[in-house]
């Protein structure tokens, strides 16, 4: 675990391959004067991966990453590990990716641990500590933050992670926990999402032109549903409630529970 690094740090979770997103955050007054920042997985699977992947490998030590399993995807997939993708975007990202880009993704790791003043040893993961595609949500019972906690160091007073593209803050079993939500793919509102930590937590989110981004994408992207792809997912067009209604089953939740939760 490293010492503690400073005041702030800014947490970016699921750029998934959107450059105009993405330049828009690093562009926030309080993330250029931060003291790291810290990527959570599912940076590259999207439209623009090459450029996105370029941008913060040219930002050197100010980032620190950590890899998503969408990130794990990619490069399995080149490695003819796996036949297919189950998503288009994420498949023709892959087919993008050069030598250097491959060794990059390979060498990400699952977790990074910090000491954070004020909120202590700070766990930083994609999904849950144990595993890069758990789910867990905002409503998620103790009972299941009690099982996705089991084997962590007892020290870490604090977890974030991203995965899900929605953001909150909440205790669970005495840890804090925090989702930035999405730079490039959010859910419920749009905007680019992302927390600022040290000494408390912000939840952040830019605001940038829409229209601008979509006809930036759908210009610069080979991808032949860039434009489609841009406009559902800048927009935002995946309501929370329809995020959290599809994510439910993987709660490991009753179909009971799944009825009652609100």
């Amino acid at each position: 675990m490293a010492d503690d690094i400073g005041t702030r740090v800014a947490v970016l979770s699921d750029i998934h391959g959107v450059l105009p997103a993405l330049e828009a955050v690093l562009a926030e007054p309080d993330v250029r004067a931060a003291d790291l920042v810290v990527l959570t997985g599912d940076i590259a699977a999207g439209p623009q991966p090459i450029r996105v992947l370029d941008l913060l490998e040219g930002l050197g030590e100010r980032v620190a990453w950590v890899g998503g399993n969408a990130d794990r995807e990619l490069l399995e997939y080149r490695r003819g590990e796996r036949d297919a993708l189950h998503d288009p975007v994420a498949q023709w990202a892959a087919e993008q990716l050069g030598p250097e880009h491959l060794d990059l993704l390979a060498r990400l790791p699952g977790t990074l641990s910090l000491s954070l003043r004020g909120l202590g040893n700070t766990l930083f993961c994609h999904a849950t500590p144990r595993d890069d595609e758990e789910v867990v949500l905002v409503d998620s019972p103790p009972d299941r933050w009690r099982e996705v906690f089991t084997g962590l160091d007892p020290t870490v007073r604090t977890v974030v992670c991203g995965h899900t593209h929605m953001p909150f803050v909440r205790l669970a079993h005495g840890r804090l926990v925090v989702n930035p939500g999405s730079v490039g793919m959010p859910y419920g509102r749009s905007g680019a999402h992302w927390a600022l930590l040290g000494p408390g937590v912000e939840l952040r989110t830019t605001d940038f032109d829409i229209e601008s981004a979509i006809a930036d994408v759908t210009r610069d992207s080979a991808y032949p549903e860039a434009a489609d792809w841009a406009d559902c997912f800048l927009r935002a067009r995946a309501t929370d409630t329809e995020a959290l209604d599809a994510f439910a089953p993987r709660d490991g939740r009753s179909p009971d529970q799944q009825q009652e939760a609100p």
